[in-house]
C-alpha cells in the first residue's frame, strides 16, 4: 500500500490553489481571492478529513499508537483551519494585511506539515500498512479523486 502518491499529489493540488489565492489577493484581486480561497479551503477540508478518517486511523489501528504523529498532525491540521478561517474572513472584508498576515503563517505552517507529513508519516505508513491493503488505497484515492488535475 502507498499512500504517498495520491496524498502528495493532493498536497501540490492545494499548494496551487493556495498560490493562486495568494496571487489575487495581492493583486487587488479580492472576488477572484474569496473564489481561489474557498477552492483552496474546500480541497484542504477534504485532505484533512481523508487523513484523519482514513490513513491515520488504519495506521493507528496497524501500530497501536494514537499518541504519537497523528495526533501532532491532527493539532497542526486544527491550527491551519484557525488560519484559514481568519484569511478567509480578511478576504471578505478585502483586509490585505490582515489576509497577508493569516496566509505567511499558514504558509510557514502548511510547508512544515507537509514536510513532516511527506518525508516521515507518509513512508512509516507505507511500511506499516499491508502492500495488500488495495481498500485503503483506494480510499485514498476516491477521496481526492476529481480535485487533482492529471
Amino acid at each position: 500500500m502507498s499512500a504517498t502518491p495520491v496524498l502528495l499529489a493532493h498536497h501540490k493540488h492545494c499548494d496551487d490553489l493556495f498560490a493562486g489565492a495568494e496571487a489575487a489577493a495581492y493583486a487587488g484581486h479580492w472576488a477572484a481571492c474569496r473564489d481561489a480561497f474557498q477552492r483552496f479551503s474546500g480541497e484542504m477540508t477534504a485532505h484533512f478529513a481523508t487523513e484523519e478518517e482514513v490513513l491515520f486511523p488504519a495506521f493507528e489501528t496497524a501500530t497501536g499508537n494514537t499518541g504519537g504523529p497523528t495526533s501532532m498532525m491532527r493539532l497542526e491540521h486544527a491550527q491551519m483551519n484557525a488560519l484559514m478561517m481568519q484569511a478567509a474572513q480578511a478576504a471578505v472584508v478585502a483586509d490585505s494585511e490582515g489576509f497577508s498576515g493569516a496566509v505567511e503563517t499558514l504558509l510557514i505552517l502548511m510547508q512544515q506539515h507537509n514536510m513532516k507529513e511527506e518525508n516521515i508519516l507518509y513512508p512509516m505508513c507505507d511500511r506499516v500498512l499491508s502492500a495488500n491493503d488495495l481498500a485503503l488505497e483506494r480510499e485514498l484515492a476516491t477521496r481526492t479523486a476529481g480535485t487533482c488535475p492529471p
